[in-house]
C-alpha cells in the first residue's frame, strides 16, 4: 500500500486564489483594502525569509503591506513601543511579530500587549481562550491549515482517535483544540510521555510537530492512519547543501499510512495563505463588514 499524498500546495493555491477574490470584493464595495504589519527584531537569516515571503504575498492578493525591523540589541521598550503605534494605525487590520525574539525581550509581554482583534498569529492569551470556548474568529494559521487539509482529504473525523506530538502554543495546543472541537478523540504527546510508539500505533490521525528530523519511525504508523508531518528541519545533503525534511520519516511511513502530508508541499503551504485569510477576516470584524465564508 501507498499513502495517498496530501498536497498542502495545491489546496493552498486555491485558498489563496479565494482571499485575493474576496478582497477585490472588500475594496470595491467598501473601499477597504486588508494592511497586514510585520515586526522581526535582530537578522536571524529563516525568520528574514519568512517574513519577506509574507510581505510579497500580502502585496501579491492585494493587501498593504508593512513592514518594521528592528536591531538584534533593540529593548523591549522599542519593541513594545512599535506594537503599540501599530495597534493604533487604522491602516493596519493585522500585526505579526516574528517569534523568537531576543532573549532581552519578554515574548509574553509582547503578546499581552497586541490587540487581539489584530492578532493574525491567534497568539494573544485572549484569542487562546476564545479557542478553548469554541468561539474563536481568527485561529493559529498552521493548525487552521491542518483542519482544512483534514475536511479535504479524511472528510469527517468524528471519533477517531487523534494524537499530536508537540504542545507548543503556536500549533500543538490550538491543534488539539481544533481537532476536538471536531469530535476527534484527542491525545497530546510531548518530551515525556511514556512508550510514544505505542500511542502513536492507535492513532487514525497523527501529527507530528516537535522539529526533530526524522524522530516519528515508520512502523509508528498505525496501517492506513492519516499523518499530519509539521515538522521543517534543515539537514545536511552533503557538499554545502541542505534538504528540507520533516519529523517523520517520511519514505517508510507512506508504505503503511493511508495518506500524509509531504514535506516541503504538505502543511506548511497551507501557513502563509491562512496569515491572509486571518488578516482579511480581521479587516471585515474590524470594519463592520460580513466576513466572508472562506
Amino acid at each position: 500500500m501507498t499513502a495517498r499524498i496530501i498536497d498542502g500546495k495545491a489546496f493552498a493555491a486555491g485558498l489563496r486564489a479565494k482571499v485575493q477574490e474576496e478582497a477585490a470584493k472588500l475594496k470595491a464595495a467598501h473601499g477597504i483594502v486588508p494592511g497586514l504589519a510585520t515586526v522581526l527584531v535582530g537578522n536571524d537569516p529563516a525568520s528574514e525569509v519568512y517574513v519577506r515571503n509574507k510581505g510579497k504575498t500580502a502585496e501579491a492578493i492585494g493587501f498593504k503591506s508593512f513592514h518594521y525591523s528592528l536591531p538584534e540589541n533593540a529593548s523591549e521598550a522599542e519593541v513594545l513601543a512599535r506594537v503599540k503605534a501599530l495597534n493604533d494605525d487604522k491602516a493596519v487590520h493585522g500585526i505579526l511579530v516574528q517569534m523568537p525574539m531576543p532573549k532581552q525581550i519578554r515574548e509574553a509581554a509582547v503578546l499581552d500587549l497586541l490587540d487581539p482583534a489584530k492578532d493574525v498569529d491567534a497568539l494573544t492569551p485572549y484569542n487562546a481562550g476564545l479557542l478553548m470556548s469554541g468561539r474563536a474568529t481568527l485561529v493559529s494559521c498552521t493548525p487552521m491549515g491542518m483542519m482544512m487539509l483534514l475536511k479535504e482529504y479524511v472528510g469527517d473525523i468524528s471519533g477517531m482517535n487523534a494524537l499530536v506530538i508537540g504542545r507548543s502554543l503556536l500549533f500543538g495546543k490550538p491543534a488539539a483544540q481544533l481537532l476536538l472541537a471536531a469530535n476527534a478523540t484527542v491525545t497530546m504527546a510531548h518530551s515525556r510521555s511514556r512508550d510514544l510508539p505505542a500511542l502513536c500505533r492507535q492513532a487514525d490521525i497523527l501529527v507530528a510537530a516537535i522539529g526533530n528530523p526524522f524522530f516519528v519511525k515508520g512502523d509508528w504508523v498505525k496501517p492506513g492512519a492519516t499523518v499530519i508531518d509539521v515538522g521543517i528541519n534543515r539537514v545536511d545533503a552533503g557538499e554545502g547543501k541542505y534538504k528540507i525534511v520533516g519529523d517523520v520519516e517520511y519514505d517508510a511511513a507512506a508504505k503503511i499510512a493511508g495518506a500524509i502530508t509531504p514535506v516541503p508541499g504538505g502543511i506548511g503551504a497551507t501557513t502563509i495563505v491562512n496569515l491572509m485569510r486571518n488578516t482579511l477576516i480581521a479587516a471585515c470584524l474590524q470594519s463592520g463588514v460580513a466576513v466572508p465564508a472562506i
